[in-house]
């Protein structure tokens, strides 16, 4: 006699499983969604998200954009999916360059420089999971950018499912003409952007190009006077000034919230955490030392007749992943773990991290709105 089939798992159970498959890898997810019908509909639930999304954390790692734009034949950003997603594309125009400026919170901030023909807006920020995209003007001041940073500006958010919710923007930079750091905010709740806050003690000083790093309420971006960084913090519209460990460092959040700074000396990358006492005191404190010549293939001093190079070129939020540039490639390294990893894309020079939750409850809801705006416009065409 033919033995029974196995009893089929209760749906409650099938969420446990699924639940526990890595966002670093979609494909898992979109694959057990082509299961059945039943996990279809386990995946698709946006209760289903929320808890994925609270097991694991920290949105993963989905791709690396290049921040200087090579290919003029291809004006677009893109996104090099770390995963095997396939790349994540935004069309160029005739007649502009793009280049990305930051990435946070599931969003990309681009610098839109026209070349030829009609001006327009010239920021954008583009959500590549969902494909909006949404146009910012220049502020009305004369400001030189140097540095930018785009972020969700949704009250309580955890920052794990940002799509669709309210931004801003941050500028900064210098007044046309003057050698003031000033810092400007647009919001897309306002769609205004806010008038320039100075800080007027740092004579000759400029903000750095290059990413910020968002700890808390503030972000910081580096500058280059007397090894410094310049703090805004938005909600009290205020500027000021701290201390580096190093000239040439490269700002990050730690994972424990605090500011965190990584540098080269050598072939040494060290990583330092600024703690604050409850007397608002603040000092450096090492938090790891790394030699990257025992650790990066090919880098040793002992397999090549020259000096190797090494710099940070950027760093991945909530991860602990920090990529570091040498003459034989680009590399990862996990900071708890130590553990390397080559990175097999055409990216030379500083990187941008975009991380995103990418499930198919999110495809299916962008699916269905496409469906529903199609049959809104076909029945006030017809109507």
């Amino acid at each position: 006699m033919a033995s029974p089939p196995p009893p089929e798992l209760m749906d409650e159970l099938v969420g446990e499983i699924l639940l526990r498959l890595p966002p670093v890898e979609p494909e898992h997810l979109f694959r057990a969604a082509l299961v059945c019908k039943p996990w279809l509909r386990i995946l698709c639930d946006p209760a289903f998200g929320r808890r994925y999304r609270a097991f694991h954390g920290a949105p993963p790692l989905l791709g690396l954009l290049p921040e200087i734009v090579v290919d003029q034949g291809d004006r677009g950003p893109r996104i090099f999916s770390n995963t095997s997603i396939p790349d994540f594309r935004l069309p160029g125009s005739d007649g502009c360059l793009m280049s990305p400026l930051d990435c946070r919170h599931g969003l990309v901030l681009i610098y839109i420089d026209y070349m030829l023909g009609d001006e327009g807006d010239n920021y954008l920020v583009w959500d590549p999971i969902t494909g909006d995209k949404h146009g910012l003007p220049a502020p009305d001041s004369p400001l030189l950018i140097d540095s930018a940073a785009v972020l969700c500006a949704a009250d309580y958010c955890d920052h794990l499912d940002c799509h669709g919710g309210p931004f801003r923007v941050v500028l900064m930079g210098t007044l046309d003409f003057e050698d003031n750091i000033v810092a400007s905010v647009y919001s897309s709740e306002t769609g205004v952007w806010s008038a320039p806050v100075a800080f007027d003690n740092a004579y000759e000083a400029s903000v750095l190009p290059g990413r910020g790093a968002l700890v808390g309420d503030a972000i910081y971006f580096t500058i280059c006077w007397k090894g410094n960084a310049i703090k805004y913090e938005w909600g009290q519209n205020f500027l000021s000034m701290i201390n580096l460990p190093s000239p040439a460092t490269t700002l990050m959040a730690m994972d424990d919230g605090s500011l965190g700074s990584a540098y080269i000396e050598g072939s040494s990358l060290y990583i330092l955490s600024r703690k604050v006492n409850s007397e608002g005191a603040a000092e450096w404190v090492q938090f790891k030392v790394i030699e990257l010549e025992t650790i990066i293939p090919g880098t040793s001093s002992d397999q090549k007749p020259f000096v190797v190079g090494f710099a940070v070129v950027g760093f991945a939020e909530g991860v602990g992943v920090i990529f570091i540039r040498t003459d034989v490639g680009l590399f990862t390294i996990e900071l708890k773990s130590e553990r390397v990893r080559k990175v097999n894309k055409p990216l030379d020079d500083s990187v941008l991290s975009y991380m995103s939750f990418y499930t198919p409850g999110i495809l299916l809801a962008i699916c269905l709105s496409s469906v529903i705006l199609h049959f809104t416009c076909s029945f006030h065409m017809f109507a």
